[in-house]
């Protein structure tokens, strides 16, 4: 079976772990965890980038950096994970469900004013699978509005928006290392920070509440509890996988290209000639080849492709589900028709096996075995 995803190693990993396990330091904030953390501020600009324990913890940490409180609107689009949701919903927020665009699946942001009441105190900007969201028309109406745009950047790092990295548009973003994303280190995230107001706080949060942080530059003789917070410093063991990752992110990439454009190139005639939508990616965008999906014509022709893909020993996958319609989401006040275009294309959406290390005779059996699929135009 060809999986959708298998773990990648780059080949300096396991001796980044022993330098850090000789250090004699394998807790947080080590010194693994301070390259990782420099690396960042240089790849994207960022006033400060801190290590987080996964992007749902990085997101967590932006609910309290804006002192999220019951009563709150949190706009978030449906087609999402979960995490952008029960961050805020963890504070006592109301979620407002957001509708996506049909090209990009992005919050739609033409849709967003209307959104936007006298409580909304932020919006989570989602760029699906590393396609940025129409960032200038986004913040320009956050500022009209004086809300807080923080950017859900799980899929995007190394992504571009009109030549700028994502994850510097908003206040706060956040990145994903978890083991199905392009760098990675099994669990893992960071919170990106680029209004300096924030980043004393956060350090301060990030460390169960505690100015840890600034006894060790010496700018304390002692540390206590000074505000909320938790734990949400990752191992360097972590830290020392994730570096050597992190170096090597140009060839990441490169084979991630690789493996995009085949399936593009492969799969595009076919495409066409079944109704099939393929990834779009703007002009203005550079993405950073997270994924591959298509959009079937059907529910029912997803499900049936998934199922040949099967049969030929492939592992492919659909998405999100949308939020608003989920157990939780209904009873936050989501309701069928809220999101007709999420509701519509997340039941027809499949992912493709897509990982660092798929070669290219697999990838071969991948498009043969898609190329056998008929769907039923719609």
């Amino acid at each position: 079976m060809i999986p959708f995803n298998r773990p990648y190693t780059t080949g300096r990993e396991f001796d980044y772990i022993r330098q850090a396990i000789s250090s004699g330091h394998i807790s947080g904030d080590g010194a693994f965890s301070r390259k990782c953390q420099s690396l960042l501020e240089e790849i994207t600009g960022c006033s400060r980038a801190l290590l987080t324990t996964s992007c749902t913890d990085a997101l967590e940490m932006t609910a309290l950096l804006l002192n999220i409180r019951p009563g709150d609107e949190v706009i978030v689009p449906s087609f999402t994970f979960v995490s952008g949701a029960n961050a805020y919903a963890l504070r006592g927020a109301k979620i407002v469900f957001a509708d996506i665009r049909r090209d990009t699946l992005n919050l739609d942001e033409t849709r967003l004013e209307a959104l936007i009441t006298p409580r909304t105190r932020a919006i989570v900007a989602v760029h699906y699978a590393g396609v940025a969201c129409a960032m200038e028309s986004m913040l320009a109406i956050a500022a009209g509005h004086s809300v807080a745009v923080v950017e859900d950047n799980a899929h995007g790092l190394l992504g571009r928006y009109r030549g700028r990295p994502l994850g510097t548009f908003g206040a706060l973003a956040t990145l994903s290392f978890h083991e199905t994303k392009n760098v990675s280190c099994g669990e893992g995230g960071a919170l990106l920070i680029n209004d300096p107001a924030f980043v004393e706080r956060a350090e301060i949060l990030r460390e169960k509440g505690t100015d840890r942080s600034r006894f060790f530059r010496g700018l304390v003789d002692k540390y206590t509890w000074v505000d909320l917070g938790s734990s949400f410093l990752p191992s360097d063991l972590l830290a020392a996988f994730l570096y050597a990752q992190l170096e090597a992110r140009d060839s990441i990439q490169a084979a991630r290209r690789r493996v995009w454009t085949v399936y593009r190139d492969r799969l595009c005639d076919w495409a066409a000639s079944h109704g099939v939508s393929l990834p779009y990616v703007p002009d203005d965008c550079e993405q950073p080849y997270h994924m591959f999906y298509l959009i079937l014509p059907t529910a029912e022709s997803r499900d049936a492709l998934i199922a040949h893909l099967k049969t030929r020993g492939v592992m492919a996958v659909f998405h999100y589900v949308p939020l608003h319609l989920s157990a939780m989401g209904l009873q936050a006040g989501g309701y069928p028709g809220q999101c007709p275009v999420t509701e519509d294309v997340s039941g027809r959406l499949l992912r493709l096996p897509f990982f660092n290390g798929l070669d290219e005779s697999d990838q071969a059996r991948v498009v043969e075995a898609v190329l056998e699929f008929s769907p039923e135009p719609r």
